[in-house]
């Protein structure tokens, strides 16, 4: 494993402690006007999502995760597991519901998601930035009820729900936003 020194710690980086995976959420060089200099910072446990503040010294190393990030495919779900194969090797993982989070309001099947790996287990999954999903149940669009120009609650296909658009229909075809959980457009 790579050991990281007072230097080398920067945002983004992804440490051992006390044998679990974090990464450094925010990283803070301080160099106090007597004594030694020392970097402050807050990480993120990679497990169960959990920040923690930390203090370096300036003689102290940390040691390097060995978390890899990879895009794969989601194949599918069996209610406990969600499965996801790499399209080179055709190697597939299972990730549970702590990894997937609230990733899975946004998968259907087929997509190509990020995920993040340590010692070959997935910790997390990353959903596409964008996904087309059809809308399954919501209130009809009546006409001049477009007053207050704002919106209406539509059920997905997977069971997630956002506000669209009045002009929106049951059955239509819609682009969300994965990580603000937004309508962003019909798709044709």
């Amino acid at each position: 494993m790579a050991t990281y020194g007072l230097n080398d710690v920067k945002n983004g980086l992804k440490i051992l402690v006390d044998g679990d995976p974090y990464t450094i959420v925010e990283a803070e060089f301080i160099k106090p006007g007597k004594g030694q200099a020392f970097t402050r910072i807050r990480i993120r446990n990679l497990k169960n999502g959990r920040v923690v503040e930390k203090t370096l010294k300036a003689n102290e190393t940390v040691e390097g995760a060995d978390v890899i990030d990879t895009d794969m495919q989601f194949l599918y779900s069996d209610g406990e597991f969600w499965h996801f194969m790499e399209p080179n090797t055709f190697e597939q993982h299972q990730a549970d519901k702590t990894a997937i989070g609230d990733t899975a309001q946004w998968l259907k099947g087929e997509e190509d998601c990020v995920v993040t790996l340590w010692n070959g287990a997935p910790l997390s999954v990353t959903p596409p930035n964008f996904v087309e999903l059809k809308i399954t149940e919501t209130d009809p669009g009546v006409r001049g009820d477009t007053s207050g120009g704002g919106g209406k609650p539509a059920t997905l296909e997977t069971g997630a729900v956002v506000r669209v658009p009045l002009f929106v229909n049951q059955e239509e075809i819609i682009k969300v936003d994965t990580r603000s959980g937004e309508y962003v457009s019909r798709v044709k």
